[in-house]
């Protein structure tokens, strides 16, 4: 599949879930909660509920934000701007899937970005790994296999801050952009689903976000 055709198909939410469904009954329960504007409530478990499930659900819509976030500036973020995946002069991301990369590779931010996004696509539309229908169980390694989404996920917000964020303030997405990094900050630490050490990137950013919540 070439870069571009996946460039043009990726970058739009890409996931359904299906009306009828358990997964879908918490979607309108997390839509919910977030409507309330409590955003420390929003993420918490609801009572009752399977927390493989939570963390599924909630998994396709932080696909879906950064999915839009990121389509919002791919002009800014080109092979000539981005050669290379980076958060600010520290940071810099390679990517490796483990199965058709399975040595890290040094490549530009966009298509970073676009392994990235197909490569979680494909496992969102893998019923063995995200199953929709009530009844199927989780594979074993579902919540090691979701850390590592949720911190790949994590690069793309890191990038967008670090590298794009004048742009993002000239399409006057900023609000947008901090309340979705920030409802994703406050469901990784509800949950301990990645490593203190990934977030260093943003952690000024995570600890001006999240204080005068505490």
């Amino acid at each position: 599949m070439s870069f571009l055709f996946r460039q043009q198909r990726t970058f739009k939410p890409r996931r359904h879930i299906a009306e009828g469904t358990k997964q879908h009954d918490l979607m309108k329960h997390a839509a919910a909660t977030l409507g309330s504007g409590n955003l420390r409530l929003a993420v918490t478990l609801p009572e009752g509920e399977d927390l493989n499930e939570w963390i599924a659900v909630n998994i396709v819509d932080f696909f879906n934000q950064i999915n839009m976030l990121y389509g919002t500036i791919t002009e800014f973020c080109t092979e000539e701007s981005c050669a290379l995946m980076t958060a600010g002069p520290k940071y810099e991301y390679h990517w490796a899937d483990g199965a058709t990369i399975k040595k890290p590779i040094k490549c530009s931010a966009p298509r970073y970005v676009d392994f990235l996004m197909t490569w979680v696509q494909e496992h969102l539309d893998d019923e063995t790994v995200f199953p929709s229908k009530i009844g199927i169980p989780f594979q074993k390694n579902f919540l090691s296999l979701s850390k590592v989404i949720l911190k790949r996920l994590f690069r793309v917000y890191a990038h967008i801050y670090h590298q794009h964020f004048k742009e993002v303030v000239m399409l006057k997405e900023e609000a947008h952009l901090n309340t979705s990094f920030k409802h994703f900050v406050y469901f990784i630490q509800e949950f301990n689903l990645i490593e203190k050490k990934e977030l260093a990137p943003l952690q000024e950013l995570i600890d001006r976000l999240t204080t005068k919540d505490r």
